[in-house]
C-alpha cells in the first residue's frame, strides 16, 4: 500500500561526485566557519530556541528505510519558517553596515536590540520580494532591530501571508505579476527610495546580502548537526525555490562531513523546475510563464546565482513532484503516522517528505536513488501553517 500517491521526474546531475572537493570559490560562499557568528549572534536574540529533530521511526518502518529524521521548523521564532533566521539575520548585518558608513562607528546586534541606535536606526528602510516567509522575517528583522520595512508580493501570495507581515509594521505592495517580477520591481524601487534590499536570491551585482541570508540558515543545520549526535544521513530531500536552503545545506554538511556528505536531491515543483532545468542545461536558465503551485513558498523562476556556485556540481539529483502529494502529506504528518509525533507542516514544508515516499515505493526511483533499506533519510520541515485558513482547508480534505 502506499503511504503518499503522486509522480516524479528525475533528473541527475552529470556533474556531481560524492569524492568532489568543496572547492575554495565555493567556501567563499558559505563554510562551517563563516557560519560560527552567525550561529552565536542568533543564539543570542530573545525567543531563540531550538527546534525539534523528529525521528519518525514508524513512517520508515513502513517506507522500509532505516531511518528518518524531520526538522520542525513550525514554531521557529514564533513566525513559524526557518527563514526566520536568514532574512532577520541579513537585517541585522545591512543595519550595521549602513550605520557604520553613516556614522563612523559599527553598532553591535545587541546594541541594536535595546534600542541604543533606535533614532539612527529609524532613519533606514529595508525592502525585499517575498512569496511570504522571507518577507515575514525581513519585516520582523525591521521591527525587531528599529528600521522601517517595505515588502513586494506578487499576485498569488495570499491575503493570510500579507497580514503576517504587516503584523510586524511593514507596508506591503501588491504586484500583477508573478514572484520574478516582483523581484525586478523591489530593486527598481530600492534604487529610487534609497532602500536596502535584503533579498534570499542573488543576481548580477547582487551578491553579499544572501550570504548573510543563507549564513542564518546555518543555526538550523548547526542544530541537526547537534541533535543526529553523529549520526550521517545518507541521503537529504530538500525543497528547491530559488537554492538558497539548498545551497546552504550542501555548502554546510559538505564543508563538514567531506566524502561522507549525504547524497542531496532537490525537489520542485513541476511548473516551476528552475535548478532542474538548470542542471538540464549545465548553467541557470529561466522557467517562464505563471510559476502556479500549491508550493507558494516554491514558486520561482531563477535560480540565485551564490546558490547555483555550490549547487552546480554539490547537487546530486534534481526531482519535480506533482501537486497531488502535498495535501497527502500534509495530512500524514497532522495526524500523526501509527504513533509517530503529529507535526503540524505547510504546503512548502512537505516535498522533501513526499518525494522521498513516493520515490522509495518505486523500483525506478528507488534504484535511482540509492534507496534501499539502510537508508538514513533527512527532511527539513520549513514550515509550519504560515497560512492558518490555507492550511485547515488542505488538512481537512
Amino acid at each position: 500500500m502506499q503511504i503518499v500517491h503522486g509522480t516524479l521526474t528525475h533528473f541527475a546531475n552529470p556533474g556531481a561526485h560524492p569524492n568532489n572537493v568543496y572547492s575554495p570559490e565555493q567556501q567563499a560562499v558559505l563554510s562551517v566557519a563563516s557560519a560560527a557568528q552567525a550561529i552565536e549572534e542568533i543564539q543570542r536574540w530573545p525567543g531563540y530556541a531550538v527546534t525539534p529533530l523528529h525521528s519518525l521511526s514508524h513512517l520508515s518502518q513502513a517506507a522500509g528505510i532505516d531511518r528518518l529524521w524531520y526538522k520542525d521548523e513550525s514554531q521557529r521564532f514564533g513566525l513559524k519558517s526557518f527563514k526566520a533566521l536568514g532574512g532577520a539575520y541579513a537585517v541585522a548585518r545591512q543595519l550595521q553596515a549602513v550605520l557604520k558608513a553613516r556614522y563612523g562607528k559599527q553598532p553591535t546586534i545587541t546594541e541594536l536590540l535595546k534600542g541604543q541606535w533606535q533614532s539612527e536606526a529609524a532613519e533606514v528602510v529595508v525592502s525585499c520580494a517575498t512569496d511570504g516567509n522571507h518577507g515575514r522575517s525581513v519585516a520582523w528583522g525591521a521591527q525587531l532591530f528599529g528600521c522601517g520595512c517595505v515588502i513586494y508580493i506578487h499576485r498569488d501570495v495570499s491575503e493570510g501571508r500579507k497580514r503576517a507581515m504587516e503584523q510586524y509594521g511593514a507596508e506591503v505592495i501588491r504586484i500583477s505579476g508573478n514572484y520574478d517580477e516582483s523581484v525586478r520591481l523591489a530593486d527598481e524601487e530600492a534604487r529610487k527610495h534609497n532602500r536596502v534590499i535584503v533579498s534570499d536570491t542573488s543576481y548580477e551585482g547582487y551578491m553579499e546580502i544572501p550570504k548573510d541570508v543563507a549564513l542564518g540558515y546555518t543555526v538550523m543545520l548547526g542544530e541537526i548537526v547537534d541533535q543526529l549526535a553523529g549520526a550521517i544521513p545518507t541521503h537529504v530531500f530538500i525543497q528547491g525555490g530559488v537554492g538558497g536552503l539548498a545551497s546552504a545545506v550542501c555548502g554546510y554538511f559538505w564543508d563538514l562531513w567531506g566524502k561522507k556528505r549525504p547524497r542531496l536531491i532537490i525537489v520542485e515543483p513541476e511548473q516551476a523546475n528552475c535548478l532542474q532545468q538548470s542542471a538540464r542545461a549545465g548553467k541557470p536558465v529561466v522557467v517562464d510563464g505563471d510559476l502556479e503551485t500549491l508550493m507558494a513558498g516554491l514558486a520561482c523562476g531563477e535560480v540565485s546565482a551564490l546558490a547555483w556556485t555550490i549547487l552546480a556540481n554539490g547537487a546530486d539529483d534534481f526531482l519535480t513532484l506533482s501537486e497531488a502529494a502535498i495535501g497527502q502529506t500534509m495530512r500524514l504528518l497532522a495526524s500523526g503516522y501509527h504513533g509517530d509525533p503529529a507535526i503540524e507542516a505547510g504546503e512548502s514544508a512537505v516535498p522533501g517528505l513526499a518525494a522521498a515516499l513516493i520515490a522509495r515505493e518505486s523500483n525506478q526511483f528507488a534504484q535511482a536513488l540509492g534507496l534501499d533499506e539502510s537508508s538514513r533519510v533527512l527532511v527539513i520541515g520549513t514550515e509550519g501553517a504560515t497560512d492558518p485558513a490555507l492550511y485547515q482547508q488542505l488538512i481537512s480534505q
